[in-house]
């Protein structure tokens, strides 16, 4: 990604997806913080900035990586245009999702993209924000009980409150996009 779309991006989060306001967060913190990655990774441009975001961070680890995906909503954007971006590269690189819950019919799966990742592909998380790591985790975990081998995790925005040392902790690469740091300046 070139400094160019890099900016671009930036401006981007900021519009539409950075706001000042106090929330309660998944994690059950307060903040005065609130980033909703949706309304980048849903808009045409930012899609686009998103998937080769995460496709030039992909480069960051040693092995081939065969599929990106992660807890659905937030991961599902991103593994979609991390993919297509791959493709357009000339590169194949499948998106998956992961269900909050097995599906409720059918074969009770919780990974769908199941024939594109079969048991043994190297994967990467995606997530549109970190926060203390737990949703990432919980990805890590899934992924890791359906067979796939999980390389490490990307975010877009990582909020600078404790996933990184959760992801340290277990030995788990981690890179972010950009910080809250970065996108609160």
């Amino acid at each position: 990604m070139i400094d160019q779309e890099r900016a671009e991006l930036m401006e981007i989060i900021r519009e539409l997806s950075y706001e000042q306001r106090e929330v309660t967060l998944a994690s059950g913190r307060k903040s005065n913080f609130y980033f909703d990655g949706k309304q980048t990774t849903l808009h045409p441009r930012g899609s686009v900035l998103v998937g080769r975001a995460f496709y030039a961070a992909l480069k960051n680890f040693s092995d081939d990586v065969d599929g990106v995906g992660g807890l659905t909503l937030g991961a599902d954007p991103i593994a979609t245009a991390t993919s297509m971006i791959s493709s357009l590269e000339g590169e194949a690189i499948p998106a998956f999702i992961i269900r909050k819950e097995p599906k409720g019919h059918g074969t009770g799966q919780w990974l769908e993209g199941r024939k594109n990742v079969p048991p043994g592909s190297k994967v990467v998380i995606v997530e549109d924000v970190v926060t203390t790591g737990g949703s990432s985790i919980k990805a890590i975990e899934r992924a890791e009980a359906e067979g796939l081998v999980v390389l490490g995790v990307i975010t877009l925005v990582d909020r600078e409150e404790g996933g990184r040392e959760a992801f340290e902790e277990l030995n788990v690469p981690f890179f972010a996009i950009f910080t809250k740091t970065q996108v609160a300046e």
